[in-house]
């Protein structure tokens, strides 16, 4: 039996029960949950191995890449400076961004975007690792790009340049890289450690991701080889063409392949889509900064929280093929999304990872973990700990 170590305050045990079961029933190896409630940590728990290879345990401060779940930070990012009335959602990009405007993409809006209609969601250029992780050869190849289809008409997952995307716009309003806003402006106040572009000295924190095990399933095989096998949309986004991949042969058996982001060098870069890295109680606290007051700090008000989780697009979706729905930057609830009730707005990770606030039941809610699943709607892991939260409330 794994040792669950941290805080459960008295009313939410069963939530604290759900994680133990997570190690016990659903394969977990090493995570750590976080759940604020009225702005006030509720549940900090964590345990396991952060690699078992070593022997080396999953620690209070142990931090944890957390692949799409970083889209939610970056978005708070931004809901921030809209707060400020310095960014509209509804302004053309090259508001902001004036060589965006090459390809066609003048009226392309700010909105499309962030909910993924933007027609962005890979590019044409073909780039290398580490052009990827420099960054600014990614930004030269979206400002050239012209989208890949109609902006506005469908929604395509931008499932890596969302990230860049949303980063620039930031850094060309408010001078500061997103790397550095998040750390000024969200993390440091908030006294939590969440990062986009790792620092060196931290690197002997970050616990190591597990690959998911492999699918013997021939129907789910066959349904993530037309999400995502070689030139479709969904493989062009997901690994910038491949770029991602460096080298691994693609496997629809195993298509949560994540040996490059393990890497020094891809911790090291400012990847705002698919690499952040942080502690789960980073992301609770920063979302339940969202939507109740943390220590004396709001981050935005309930006015800029019903904006960006409004429903700005939903559908099939062009790169996951599944009906997604989204808000400015945040997914919302589906079935395939579950998070606590319909107006939660936040952001699941590949392999499980799942970060979101309430603003109606002023939750912040964030889990972050070391082995991969598979899971297409929801992960277990997570969908056990909402269910025990929702059971609390």
């Amino acid at each position: 039996m794994t040792q669950i170590h941290g805080e459960v305050a008295e009313g939410f045990g069963a939530v604290g029960d759900a994680f133990a079961d997570n190690f016990d029933d659903r394969g977990e190896v090493g995570a750590a949950f976080c759940l604020y409630v009225g702005g006030t940590s509720v549940v900090d728990v964590w345990g396991g191995m952060a690699d078992p290879a070593t022997g080396r345990p999953w620690e209070q401060d142990t931090l944890q890449l957390h692949f799409s779940t970083t889209k939610g930070v970056a978005a708070i990012c931004a809901a921030i400076l809209h707060e400020r009335g310095q960014l509209d959602y509804d302004s053309p990009v090259i508001a902001y961004w004036p060589e965006f405007a090459a390809g066609g993409k003048g009226t392309v809006t700010v909105a499309q975007c962030m909910c993924h209609q933007a027609g962005l969601a890979a590019v044409d250029t073909p780039l290398t690792l580490d052009e990827i992780c420099d960054k600014e050869p990614v930004l030269r190849a979206l400002e050239i790009q012209e989208p890949l289809w109609e902006p506005g008409t469908a929604n395509g997952y931008h499932a890596i340049t969302f990230g860049w995307i949303v980063g620039e716009i930031v850094k060309r309003i408010d001078g500061r890289p997103i790397g550095r806003f998040l750390a000024d402006e969200v993390a440091g106040p908030l006294g939590v450690d969440s990062f986009i572009g790792l620092p060196e000295s931290e690197e002997h924190r970050v616990a190591k991701i597990f690959p998911a095990p492999v699918i013997n399933d021939p129907p789910t095989i066959e349904l993530i080889a037309a999400m995502m096998g070689p030139g479709s949309l969904g493989y062009r986004a997901l690994t910038m063409d491949g770029a991602m991949l460096v080298g691994q042969e693609y496997d629809p058996s195993v298509p949560l392949q994540i040996d490059t982001f393990n890497t020094r060098q891809v911790h090291a870069a400012e990847i705002p889509g698919a690499a952040g890295i942080s502690e789960a109680r980073a992301l609770a606290r920063m979302y339940g900064a969202c939507v109740s007051e943390v220590d004396g700090i709001r981050l935005i008000s309930d006015e800029t929280v019903r904006t960006v989780r409004a429903e700005r697009s939903r559908g099939p979706d062009k790169s996951l093929v599944v009906e997604c729905a989204w808000g400015m930057g945040f997914m919302r609830h589906l079935d395939t999304n579950p998070m606590l009730t319909g107006e939660s707005f936040g952001h699941p990770g590949a392999g499980g990872s799942l970060a979101f606030g309430d603003l109606d039941h002023q939750v912040g809610f964030g889990y972050v973990m070391n082995q991969m699943g598979n899971g297409i709607a929801g992960d277990p892991r997570a969908n056990a700990l909402i269910e025990a939260v929702r059971s609390c409330l």
